[in-house]
């Protein structure tokens, strides 16, 4: 057996080019533990708590606080997760690079003006406050990435339906004219990507996100080359979509409503864009998905929920049809038959705190003892079975 390299709290610091102060801040905080503890209580430190300090001193650099950082950084045992989260970091550090080009820019641009006219320009000034804010923008796209990827890795890995949801959605519509397309809230671009053998040449599909990080996400999951031609892609809300009456040929919303505002704006403007033959594909939730991960944490801490408020009370799949009625004729509900059978801790563990609730609150400091909570659930029966209940809306306009 290969033997593990460890290095002193002194060793472990001048490697990571930090004070032992810092280490030791580090420890305390929760974000680092040493590999080992000896006798004489000296501190020993190993490659992964090495690769961990690393992506804390990035997460840093790039603009997040220890609390954020503790938040992220709560579970990465496994070789995958890590892999994943170092690419996250690199696309986020390529972002910043971006981001301060323009912001390098920007600054000389309003100095020439300034030196060249002798007065202030206050829209030029207003420019460079809003590229500074992107610096937060940056931040809350990679938490918002790390979230989804969190989420679609348990249900990639632990799914009992051979056919993937993002498969089976596409089998719904491929009869649908795929002239013109329009996808609200296109996140990834996850589901384009995983059908893209299966989307016709003349296919014109449009990707919309409230999030330009979102949209470059999706530019890069899709690996487009400059021949294809099928994709273009654009800033939007719901409820102002840039498109002329009568557009598209097919409309997508893939669990997107119940985050928009003003539902029935956002419902007018999609009835508005949609073709008279066209179809309106929204895809939510039941009211019984996911339940058992719920009575989980609840279990371990009654006070934690996680989510603020119940996405399927505001378009769920036994509310959408009342909902979808006064702006389509035709409604047809179709469920996905699917359940998850997870049988290693820490992908659900990532699941659990990827969620939009209060659960960071109550676990990032004993995160550790939660995670005993749940191993020990598991190894009570070798899995947990949780319920998935989620499907889709095919909606036709009223006429």
């Amino acid at each position: 057996m290969e033997k593990k390299e460890l290095y002193s709290t002194g060793e472990f610091a001048k490697k990571a080019n930090v004070s032992i102060r810092t280490i030791h801040f580090y420890e305390k905080k929760g974000l680092i533990h040493p590999f080992k503890i000896a006798e004489n209580g000296y501190r020993y430190y190993g490659e992964e708590e090495f690769a961990r300090l690393q992506r804390i001193l990035t997460l840093k650099m790039l603009g997040f606080s220890l609390e954020e950082i503790q938040a992220l950084s709560l579970n990465e045992d496994d070789a995958d997760y890590l892999h994943q989260s170092l690419m996250q970091q690199h696309s986020l550090v390529q972002r910043k690079i971006t981001y301060l080009q323009s912001m390098e820019k920007a600054l000389e641009e309003v100095a020439d003006k300034l030196k060249r006219e002798k007065k202030t320009d206050w829209e030029e000034i207003t420019n460079l406050i809003r590229i500074a804010n992107m610096n937060r923008e940056l931040v809350e796209q990679y938490q918002n990435g790390t979230n989804i990827n969190a989420r679609i890795r348990l249900h990639h890995l632990y799914s009992q339906n051979p056919k993937s949801w993002f498969s089976w959605i596409y089998d719904q519509i491929e009869e649908v004219s795929m002239e013109n397309v329009l996808e609200i809230g296109c996140g990834t671009g996850q589901f384009w990507k995983e059908n893209i053998e299966r989307i016709p040449e003349k296919a014109n599909i449009f990707l919309t996100d409230i999030s330009a990080g979102m949209l470059e996400d999706s530019r890069k999951n899709l690996c487009l080359g400059e021949e294809e031609k099928r994709f273009s892609f654009g800033i939007a809300d719901a409820c102002e979509i840039p498109a002329p009456d009568n557009s598209f040929d097919l409309v997508i919303a893939n669990f997107v409503l119940f985050y928009i505002n003003d539902m029935k704006k956002a419902l007018s403007e999609i009835r508005r864009v949609l073709k008279q033959d066209g179809i309106f594909v929204c895809a939510t939730y039941g009211a019984g998905h996911m339940a058992e991960i719920e009575d989980l944490v609840q279990a371990y801490q009654p006070k934690i929920h996680l989510s603020e408020i119940k996405l399927y009370d505001i378009f769920g799949l036994e509310n959408g049809k009342n909902i979808l009625s006064p702006f389509f004729q035709t409604i047809e509900k179709r469920e996905y038959k699917d359940s998850l059978v997870v049988t290693k801790a820490s992908p659900l563990l990532d699941y659990i705190m990827s969620c939009h609730g209060n659960q960071r609150e109550h676990l990032v400091k004993e995160y550790h003892r939660f995670v005993d909570f749940v191993e020990k659930k598991m190894k009570q029966k070798g899995k947990i079975e949780i319920t998935k209940q989620a499907g889709i809306f095919l909606a036709k306009p009223r006429k």
